[in-house]
């Protein structure tokens, strides 16, 4: 009796397999002959390999079935909390400092603001208690002498020195007469008729002199202009 089997799931398709007194010939697409090899002795190689994967298959989840906390434990965990908060507490502790080290300048900031604006002036007011101290020795003079070609020089001579001073200091007085009028520079009291017509449009008259320290103006020229 002859038997014909077909099997699909070879990896390549057999066609036929005969199976004659439990011995079968295989014949492959590419026509090799495989002759003399017993059925049973095929399945038992398959039983074997089948059984050989199911235990790779059971070896690789065998891990999971173990018991123990080998892959659970948290000590890793705890030390890095523990790292962070120490990092948080350094930062905050840092913060802290830096906050009460910006207040102590900002105190110190707005201590010594007041301080450089009242005494400004200091320089300029030191320098000029040597012209005061020669405007009083000049009134003495003027209250016990009757020579007046005498005290007209000592009062030159503190107007001078005085002048000098404010120069030092950057103080320049404005020169404002026959010069055209400046809406920049100088401030229009009044106008008159000019006296020549080469004065038209120009200062004749300076009533208030205009002055400059360090080349910036710090008082406008009060003038008469002609028309």
């Amino acid at each position: 009796m002859t038997a014909k089997v077909s099997f699909m799931n070879l990896g390549a398709k057999l066609p036929y397999y005969s199976l004659k007194n439990c011995q079968f010939d295989c014949k492959t697409r590419l026509g090799k002959q495989f002759d003399n090899c017993t059925f049973a002795n095929y399945f038992t190689i398959m039983e074997e390999k089948e059984i050989i994967t199911e235990n790779e298959d059971m070896n690789i989840n065998a891990d999971a079935d173990i018991p123990g906390n080998t892959h659970l434990t948290n000590e890793g965990g705890e030390n890095a909390i523990e790292k962070i908060q120490s990092e948080l507490d350094e930062q905050k502790d840092k913060y802290i400092r830096l906050f009460a080290e910006f207040d102590n300048f900002k105190r110190r900031t707005a201590k010594e603001r007041i301080e450089l604006i009242q005494t400004a002036g200091k320089d300029v007011i030191v320098s000029l208690l040597d012209v005061l101290d020669d405007c009083d020795r000049a009134e003495k003079q003027i209250n016990s002498s009757e020579d007046v070609a005498q005290i007209k020089e000592g009062i030159q001579l503190v107007f001078a020195k005085l002048r000098n001073t404010l120069a030092a200091k950057g103080v320049k007085p404005m020169e404002s007469i026959n010069t055209h009028f400046d809406v920049e520079l100088h401030e229009a009291i009044t106008e008159i008729p000019a006296p020549t017509d080469d004065l038209k449009d120009k200062v004749v008259d300076e009533v208030v002199k205009g002055y400059y320290l360090n080349d910036k103006i710090i008082r406008f020229a009060k003038v008469v202009v002609g028309k």
